[in-house]
Order: structure tokens, then C-alpha cells, then sequence
């Protein structure tokens, strides 16, 4: 038991890792606050002064970038907005980390990222492309179910370089995500279908201010929920979903011919109704079937006061001739 213990003790050493992330907002200290408590070494640089951020969460901040790549972390992770992403990279002193570092992304559309990646790191970085497809409030409770999308863009030979790749992996795996390997342009062509949609969707009812009401439906409520979610994203990040992933302007169009396809069925639909009370053709076999039903109702009627007629006129006439009787009766006693 000892033994195993020590086994498992020694294999958990080899899987933490010393992460340093790019970029210490809300989403890296997200992503910290899970890598230090798995007892992985977590380094932090930013633009902005995060260091009382940092110290709260057990994470070693540093101001300067140079001082970052040269405590040489296993992992650098961008955390760093869409839109500002090549700026950060360009100013990162790349020469000054090992020439055998894992470089990740984590940004929410992934071909733009691999093509500069692969345009900026030199050849012997290894690069893992990936999106956590969470955040603070989605996975405030846990990982557990969440899906988390990679693609493995290059990994070099030498010692330790794939399983540094499968240790990092596993910080997400260990805490239940969901995982999915797939290519970037893959991604984007799912994304753009699903998230871009969903952020679009989520912003559209928000310009409507809608509110909670004393019906509401559960699908209203839904809607609510996703309009919540959505204003809590900046737009920023929905600009970069449009901007940067070259499927978002297709999706954005077949939306659009999609609600106005709705709208035409539905004004169809009324203008057909308007149609048949105003302008119906007397020609038209719906009207002739219509004028029959009345037709035959009229005759109805007509039968019905012709039998009224006939029994009425039969009285009239039995009182007409009983009173000439009378009459002729009261002559002759006169």
C-alpha cells in the first residue's frame, strides 16, 4: 500500500507544472484559482497592477514581461481578450523563454490564434490551441460535464514534451470537463453555428428590455436567463466572435433571411385571410359551396313559411265561409 501510494504520490509530482499565464482578468484568475489548487506553480503578468489579486489566490505576479518568460514556466496560457491578443504576443519576449515551451491559447474563436501562433512562436515551441467553453459564471460550480475543445497544433520531439501537453490536458480533465479534440477550423465552424448565434440571439432580446412578468412561461424564462448571461459577456468579446472567426458574417446573414422568411409567412398568411373576407371571387369553388350552404338554408326558410302559408290560408278560408253562413242565416230571419 505504501508503495502505491508513493507511486501515485510520485506520479501526481510529474503532472503538476509551473503555468504562467498572460493576462490576469477575470477569466486567468478563473483558471488560477482551479490550476493552484490542483498544486500546480502559478506565474501571472498583466498589463494592469493585479498583484493584490494574485497574492489572494496564491499566484506569483510579476509587472515586468521579461522577468515573467524568464522564470521559464513549462506552460504560457493567453488569457487575453480576442482583439487584443496579437498586440500582447508581439510584445512578449518569446526569445527570453525555453526553447521548448508550450505556448496555449484559450481565446473563443481558435483559427485566428493558430495561424498567429504558428507565425510567431519559433519552431521548436510546442502550441495546444484551446477553448474552455465556460467561465466565471457557467462553471462558478465546477467543471463537472463542461466542455472543453483542443487542438494539438505542434508538439516537437524530445523528452517529456507530450506528456507536458497531457499534464496540462488533465487539469481539465480531472476536473470533469468534457473533452473534445477536434481541428480549429472545425471549431469555428461550430462556433459560429452555436456560440456567435447564442451571443447574437442574447443581445438582440436585450435591446428589448424585456422583463420578468406574473405569467412567465419557463421558455420566457430561459430567454431572461439568456439575455442575463450574455450582457455579462463584454462586447468586445461579441465583436471578436464576429470579427475573427470567418463564418460569423454567414451565420449573421442566414439569421437575418431566416426572421424576415418568418415575417413574410406570417403577413402570407394574414394578407390570405384579409383576401378571402374582402375580394373573394363569387367564381372561386370555396365561395360556391359557401353560397350553396346559404342557398340551401334560405330554402329551408322558404318551405317552411309556404307550409305556414298553406295551413294559414286553409284557416282563413274555413272562417271566411262560416261566417257567410252566418250571414245567409241572419237574412233569412230577417
Amino acid at each position: 500500500i505504501d508503495a502505491e501510494a508513493r507511486a501515485a504520490e510520485d506520479l501526481d509530482s510529474k503532472q503538476r507544472l509551473t503555468i504562467g499565464l498572460v493576462g490576469f482578468g477575470t477569466f486567468g484568475q478563473f483558471l488560477a484559482a482551479r490550476f493552484v489548487a490542483q498544486g500546480n506553480t502559478v506565474l501571472a503578468t498583466s498589463r494592469r497592477d493585479y498583484s493584490q489579486a494574485a497574492e489572494a489566490l496564491g499566484v506569483r505576479y510579476m509587472r515586468d514581461a521579461d522577468d515573467f518568460c524568464e522564470a521559464h514556466p513549462d506552460v504560457v496560457v493567453l488569457c487575453t481578450s480576442i482583439l487584443s491578443t496579437e498586440t500582447v504576443l508581439s510584445a512578449l519576449p518569446l526569445y527570453r523563454l525555453r526553447r521548448s515551451t508550450l505556448i496555449v491559447d484559450v481565446l473563443s474563436v481558435k483559427t485566428f490564434p493558430k495561424r498567429l501562433l504558428l507565425e510567431a512562436c519559433p519552431d521548436n515551441f510546442d502550441i495546444l490551441c484551446t477553448h474552455p467553453m465556460f467561465g466565471p459564471d457557467s462553471g462558478k460550480n465546477g467543471w463537472g460535464g463542461l466542455t472543453f475543445m483542443y487542438d494539438e497544433v505542434r508538439t516537437n520531439d524530445g523528452p517529456g514534451r507530450r506528456e507536458r501537453v497531457g499534464a496540462f490536458l488533465n487539469c481539465f480533465k480531472r476536473e470533469g470537463c468534457d473533452m473534445k479534440s477536434m481541428t480549429c477550423e472545425e471549431h469555428d465552424r461550430f462556433a459560429a453555428s452555436s456560440q456567435f448565434i447564442t451571443h447574437t440571439v442574447g443581445r438582440m432580446l436585450g435591446k428589448l428590455s424585456l422583463e420578468s412578468t406574473p405569467v412567465d412561461t419557463r421558455g420566457y424564462q430561459t430567454l431572461l436567463d439568456l439575455v442575463d448571461n450574455t450582457a455579462n459577456d463584454s462586447f468586445e468579446l461579441y465583436y471578436g466572435l464576429f470579427m475573427y472567426n470567418g463564418n460569423a458574417t454567414e451565420e449573421l446573414d442566414r439569421l437575418e433571411k431566416a426572421f424576415d422568411g418568418l415575417k413574410k409567412q406570417l403577413f402570407e398568411e394574414l394578407h390570405d385571410k384579409l383576401r378571402e373576407q374582402l375580394y373573394l371571387d363569387p367564381r372561386d369553388p370555396q365561395h360556391l359551396a359557401n353560397a350553396s350552404t346559404t342557398t340551401q338554408i334560405s330554402d329551408s326558410d322558404s318551405e317552411s313559411g309556404a307550409e305556414g302559408g298553406a295551413v294559414g290560408g286553409a284557416a282563413n278560408g274555413d272562417a271566411a265561409a262560416e261566417a257567410a253562413r252566418r250571414g245567409a242565416a241572419q237574412d233569412n230571419e230577417r
